[in-house]
């Protein structure tokens, strides 16, 4: 198999076919991001004769995968025709394979026409993981998402329109200090108006080798306490009103929540509380810190 740098992949994604098609982010400019420092690039595609033999090479141990996921940190940025020919080699292969995932951005969506989106959605391409990480103009902003809450808004629309199901990266601690509740509930307005299958939310965890360090170091951010963003999690929980399955996935959580919304709303927001009444910001700073990796 081909694969370049750490593979990064959604907790809901472990039992899929993982495929790489493109290796490092188009963007490559989130302030906080430190995911892809061990590409030696920027971005690039793999070459057909890479994916064809990972495909090859991995239904004959695994034939009977019915999802495959490819991996990169935006392989929906590839252009229509692309992604058509990836479909076609993944159903040479897989036959019996139901639906193609993959990572991401806002502004990957946007050059793909409606018919093409369609289309897409036809050859299996479902379930696609978007990385938002919050719904928050001031947010997005600043750390240089690239997108705006109106794109979000606008592009998800379109998936929905197409009946392409989509799930939301969210990014607790991303608002600064004493913005946690406010922007989760500008976060909440607009998660409102769409249709995520599943938000994964995880909590920021700051590098010394990311721009956003640089940042507070000169004084222009100051980061959130671990029990504001639990304040915050529960502010958006508490917000949202649409059916989802929300969860707290991945190591850079210092607690675990997780449910449907809107049916397992209070017994969150109960855990919740429990949790933050309980626990010590020291002891949850910790952690944060011993953290080594995401």
């Amino acid at each position: 198999m081909h694969y370049t740098g750490t593979i990064w992949r959604p907790p809901y994604e472990a039992y899929s076919a993982l495929v790489q098609v493109t290796a490092g982010c188009t963007h490559h400019k989130c302030k906080f991001c430190t995911l892809y420092e061990d590409v030696p690039f920027k971005f690039r595609m793999s070459p057909l004769s890479e994916v064809e033999a990972d495909l090859k090479e991995s239904s004959r141990y695994y034939p009977n995968e019915k999802r495959v996921f490819f991996t990169g940190a935006n392989p929906f940025v590839l252009s229509f025709d692309k992604l058509k020919t990836l479909a076609g080699l993944v159903k040479k292969y897989y036959p019996n394979n139901q639906s193609i995932g993959c990572f991401a951005r806002i502004t990957d969506i946007t050059p793909k026409t409606t018919e093409q989106l369609k289309e897409l959605r036809e050859l299996g391409y479902n379930s696609i993981t978007i990385g938002v990480e919050a719904g928050d103009e001031e947010s997005l902003s600043f750390m240089h998402k690239g997108f705006g809450v109106k794109e979000v808004i606008s592009e998800c629309k379109r998936l929905d329109e197409v009946g392409m199901d989509y799930n939301f990266f969210y990014l607790a601690g991303i608002y600064g200090a004493d913005r946690g509740e406010i922007g989760a509930k500008n976060t909440a307005e607009v998660f409102n108006q769409l249709h995520p299958r599943i938000i994964v939310s995880s909590m920021l965890t700051i590098y010394p080798t990311s721009e956003l360090y640089e940042e507070i170091q000169k004084g222009n951010w100051s980061e959130e306490t671990e029990i504001e963003k639990l304040y915050e999690l529960k502010t958006l929980i508490q917000n949202l009103d649409i059916e989802t399955y929300f969860a707290t996935m991945g190591a850079s959580n210092c607690i675990n929540v997780q449910g449907h919304l809107p049916k397992d709303k209070q017994k969150m927001i109960k855990w919740l509380d429990e949790v933050i009444n309980s626990v010590d910001e020291k002891e949850l700073r910790r952690y944060r810190e011993n953290l080594r990796h995401l």
